[in-house]
């Protein structure tokens, strides 16, 4: 790498609402980002470190302390090889600011798939979650801004709301919509099934991770007819990709800074893509900085890329960078995102420390 600098900020951005994310309780998001100065001191690239409470087994403090260390010992060499052992969101982080390094460095923006057909643009999905009221005037509100895929959180504590959401949901929209359910593996297979058996299953476009125990999902789609999508499954158990039934499945959840980075990520990607399966790229309430990249990532991959769950800026109270990534958009110009998500507004951070190399 020709950096002659690292900078470490630290970063808190109140949410406009609370968020739950398996069991923990979130109204502000924490997360490091990682500066790296060019040698010739006029160019500068950035990454996110960004674990999520309930999300990642690592926390904040361990992914700066991890860092610290790497910086310490002078792990990030001139080749750019990355030291083995690093936690999912410290090596997403690091390969985010490399990549945008070398972009920044070439001029030019990062080809992940080489001479693959890709997209300048790419749709967002619109996450839904809380009481029937609520559901449905955030679903008003947002399509009448442009979207048309939602994804509404279910579990099998509140199913009696969701079966209510779903069916005013479809009864409102129709086809007009993709309704994608999110079950975070909260329901025994009896569950699903009963839960299935109560909703209007042609308004389901997938339901992702149905099950406590997701080797199940084979026989939850024969006896439901609903197909599935994986996400946390891909890193508890990514054996499972191989052996569930095909024909179970539709999607690919993919949360690079939970999955392990860029590299890792773009593996997934390319085999989903031979399986047949979509790939959502997902955030877990990152900033620009990390949406730019993962924009850019899904819309290199495929002409006509599937919606992404990139929409959880919405819930930031402010971004780190100087246009709000998508901006209220339910279409967002990928390029342009990418370019935009290494415009930091430097006076949204805590400058931590400096390193020299």
């Amino acid at each position: 790498m020709n950096v002659s600098h690292l900078f470490l900020y630290r970063y808190a951005i109140p949410l406009t609402e609370p968020v739950t994310v398996r069991g923990h309780r979130i109204t502000e998001r924490d997360g490091l980002v990682l500066a790296l100065k060019c040698r010739n001191g006029d160019k500068t690239a950035f990454g996110e470190i960004a674990p999520l409470p309930g999300l990642h087994r690592e926390t904040l403090d361990m992914a700066e302390s991890q860092l610290v260390d790497c910086f310490s010992a002078h792990a990030l060499t001139c080749s750019g090889a990355l030291p083995a052992g690093l936690y999912p969101s410290v090596r997403t982080g690091l390969e985010i600011a490399m990549i945008n390094l070398a972009a920044t460095a070439s001029g030019n923006l990062p080809s992940f798939f080489g001479e693959t057909a890709s997209s300048d643009f790419l749709p967002l999905n619109a996450l839904l979650f809380g009481d029937a009221a609520s559901v449905a005037k955030k679903a008003e509100t947002l399509y009448s801004l442009g979207y048309r895929t939602f994804k509404l959180k279910v579990d099998s504590g509140n199913a009696g709301t969701a079966i209510e959401c779903i069916r005013a949901l479809n009864s409102r929209f129709g086809g007009d919509i993709e309704l994608r359910l999110d079950a975070n593996q909260s329901f025994t297979l009896e569950e699903a099934v009963a839960f299935a058996g109560n909703i209007p299953k042609e308004s389901v476009s997938y339901i992702e991770e149905p099950l406590l125990d997701a080797a199940a999902i084979g026989e939850f789609h024969a006896r439901t007819s609903i197909r599935s999508a994986l996400d946390e499954t891909l890193w508890q158990h990514p054996e499972l990709l191989a052996t569930l039934p095909k024909e179970a499945l539709k999607a690919l959840i993919l949360k690079p800074n939970r999955l392990g980075g860029i590299d890792t990520t773009i593996g997934i990607m390319r085999q989903a893509g031979k399986a047949g399966l979509q790939t959502v790229l997902s955030s877990a309430f990152e900033s620009g900085i990390s949406l730019g990249m993962y924009a850019w990532l899904a819309a290199s991959a495929s002409p006509e890329p599937a919606a992404c769950g990139l929409d959880t800026c919405r819930y930031l109270h402010h971004d780190l960078i100087e246009a709000p990534f998508g901006s209220g958009n339910s279409i967002i110009d990928a390029r342009k995102a990418f370019i935009e998500g290494q415009k930091v507004n430097l006076h949204t951070l805590k400058l931590l420390s400096i390193w020299t190399l």
